[in-house]
């Protein structure tokens, strides 16, 4: 199935990237988000992406042109209902996503590809509230989405192999390299990145060694280009909480239990750089 319009569902951080990189590869993107005032500030992102890239000569003003005039930002969902696909990036909540799932599955029409952002939930469970499941995967595009070349494709326990396939194609058309994962807690990249970002916070936790100079030996030493507890800060110190309690409680295995002082700081409303403080200050 070709893809010649997308439904985004969610115009943060994410959900803005993944507008943009659509609209580059020629799609027509329906922006849609809950206020306007979050679909401003999402279309104010992708401006200033394009036009660090028409200052840096990899644009043309008549390119962002086209790129900014290819996205309506609206909060009316229904203006995607003769899309081809829809791509939740909503929080890292199962209940939220399930909510925008069932919406999704009403306005889209029949045939058309439903798939989430989520970094770390089941996509079979996700697909079991609506009445396609066969049709319904995973795309966990990694940040900052117009920079970062990885699309992991996870399939649910019914999707088709041409529902994978016209994904996988519209990745590549998108300029990112599909990786085809399976429905296990996790995926490949959070399985692996987060337990380190965990361990890293035992570091600090239990006294072994400084914020600073564990993220130094990181860098320094496995040659990361930055440490763990910095890129904790970028993504979220909520988000990776979410993501140790979705492996812990996936595969019941005490390794994945997340630290207390991550628990700590996100009770504290300590959620790093979008707060302004987590294991840093900015």
């Amino acid at each position: 199935m070709e893809i010649r319009k997308a439904l985004v569902v969610g115009a943060g951080q994410m959900g803005s990237g993944i507008a943009q990189v659509l609209a580059q590869a020629g799609v027509q993107v329906v922006l849609n988000d809950i206020k306007p005032e979050f679909l401003e500030r999402g279309i104010g992102v992708i401006t200033k992406n394009l036009s660090r890239d028409v200052e840096k000569g990899r644009k043309t003003e008549e390119e962002k042109a086209a790129v900014l005039a290819r996205i309506l930002p609206t909060t009316n969902m229904g203006e995607a209902h003769d899309a081809q696909l829809a791509i939740e990036a909503a929080t890292e909540n199962m209940e939220i996503k399930k909510n925008i799932f069932r919406q999704m599955d009403e306005v889209l029409p029949a045939g058309a590809i439903l798939a989430t952002n989520t970094s770390s939930l089941p996509i079979t469970e996700i697909a079991a509230v609506t009445s396609r499941p066969e049709l319904v995967i995973g795309m966990h595009f990694m940040n900052p989405v117009p920079v970062m070349k990885l699309v992991e494709i996870i399939r649910g326990l019914a999707t088709t192999q041409e529902v994978y396939q016209s994904i996988e194609d519209l990745t590549k058309k998108m300029e990112k390299v599909p990786v085809e994962v399976q429905d296990f807690p996790g995926f490949v990249a959070n399985r692996i990145l987060m337990p380190m970002i965990n361990e890293a916070i035992y570091c600090v936790y239990e006294g072994v060694s400084s914020v600073e100079d564990v993220d130094q030996v990181m860098k320094l030493g496995m040659n990361h280009p930055m440490g763990p507890l910095t890129l904790a800060d970028f993504i979220g110190l909520d988000t990776c909480l979410a993501i140790m309690e979705v492996l812990h409680e996936g595969f019941g295995d005490s390794k994945y239990r997340p630290c207390p002082l991550l628990r700590k700081y996100v009770k504290a409303g300590w959620l790093g750089k979008k707060t302004g403080r987590g294991f840093y200050q900015y």
